[in-house]
């Protein structure tokens, strides 16, 4: 039975077309950045006597409704997309501000002056849209070698240079082919925030913090209060130590272990605590000692030595003593129930019944001693004294007696 005629005029065509139909891609596979524009470049072939008469580009294999959905009309594509292309051979197209939705199946199409003179391009472009993560340890200790790796899902299209930044910075202008930054014998300065870019791109990938863990350096002791110390005064000594992890600190006087913390603290402070002290920082890398600090507890303190005998007409003389820091350089001898001093020195000669105390000054200060009694009986003197004595000292008294 005959054909009829309309089916085989399609038959010719298509045997016609077979050879003379077609769209070639430069890429069949195509990796993009973020945020950057992708070129898919084309051509296409059709028979002599062929007019065409409209082009475009489509994500849809098949027909949506009636019709290939043209990408340009498309409101997710229309801002970005450009054909570059004519309506002779050349069908390449620009794609701006790609993102990771933009991962796709592509296809060109055109159709001609003839009804059955259309053609999809097949089996197209894929495009894969990705970022960029850095790759690294979470720890590393100083002196290790370290390779941080920038990587992306899929093999980039275009010859990639790579540049590094570290805490936002570009690493002296550093660009590599390759995606490995090495840092060799890592310092506790190479610390921070890594992260990659591609020369040419304005996409940077998220910043991954690099640790690098280190012994105690710069371990020092500090004061306060900063000047002199004096007796009774509350004091705090601080030690600062650079470390990573942060360090334990333990506090010793003259070698002994005295406590523990980054603050050592003493209250209501006395000349026993007077001497050297230093902290040590410790963590699993290692230990530092600080310098030496000299605690020098400012006092005044003073009790008065004598105790004897004497005959009416001769003196006692009696001695007034200081434990001062820094020692005392005046003293001043005073009878009780007397607003004005009755001697100065360090000793004072006693020529009458009383109640007779001593007071020694330094620049912080004086202090009075504790009183003793001399009491004239006849030809004889007796010296009593309070049994009470500043800083728990003896009392001894120097006579001269003459019979």
């Amino acid at each position: 039975m005959a054909l009829p005629l309309p089916l085989i005029f399609l038959l010719m065509i298509h045997r016609v077309s077979s050879a003379d139909w077609g769209v070639s891609y430069s890429h069949s596979h195509i990796c993009a950045l973020k945020n950057s524009s992708v070129i898919m470049s084309c051509t296409y072939t059709y028979p002599t006597g062929y007019q065409i008469m409209n082009v475009f580009w489509t994500k849809s294999p098949i027909k949506v409704g009636e019709e290939y959905p043209d990408l340009s009309e498309d409101p997710e594509y229309s801002q970005r997309l450009q054909y570059l292309g004519d309506k002779q051979q050349n069908c390449t197209i620009r794609l701006n501000h790609v993102t990771q939705k933009d991962s796709h199946m592509y296809y060109f199409r055109f159709t001609t002056n003839v009804t059955e003179g259309r053609w999809t391009g097949h089996p197209g472009v894929s495009l894969i849209v990705t970022d960029l993560q850095v790759e690294s340890p979470e720890r590393v200790t100083e002196g290790d070698s370290v390779r941080l790796t920038c990587k992306s899902s899929c093999t980039l299209t275009d010859r990639a240079t790579f540049i590094w930044y570290r805490n936002s910075q570009p690493l002296t202008e550093r660009r590599d082919r390759n995606n490995e930054l090495l840092l060799q014998s890592v310092r506790r300065e190479d610390a921070g925030r890594y992260s990659c870019a591609l020369h040419g791109h304005t996409y940077i990938s998220p910043a991954v913090h690099l640790n690098v863990m280190y012994a105690p350096k710069s371990v020092s002791v500090s004061i306060s209060p900063s000047g002199e110390i004096v007796e009774g005064d509350s004091v705090t000594l601080i030690c600062s130590s650079d470390s990573n992890p942060p360090a334990e600190i333990s506090w010793f006087k003259g070698g002994m272990f005295v406590g523990s913390g980054r603050i050592y603290s003493i209250s209501k402070i006395s000349s026993d605590h007077s001497g050297e002290y230093k902290c040590k920082s410790i963590n699993e890398h290692g230990d530092k000692d600080s310098d030496i600090l000299i605690l020098n507890v400012m006092n005044v303190s003073v009790f008065i030595n004598g105790s004897a005998e004497i005959v009416e007409g001769d003196s006692v003389t009696l001695i007034c003593s200081s434990d001062s820091n820094p020692p005392a350089l005046n003293f001043s001898w005073f009878k009780e129930d007397e607003s004005s001093a009755v001697g100065s020195g360090q000793s004072f000669s006693a020529l009458q019944s009383g109640r007779f105390y001593c007071e020694a000054h330094n620049q912080h200060g004086s202090q009075r001693s504790d009183a003793v009694t001399v009491t004239v009986k006849g030809r004889l003197v007796i010296l009593y004294m309070s049994t009470g004595v500043v800083c728990g000292a003896a009392v001894i008294i120097m006579m001269s007696l003459i019979w």
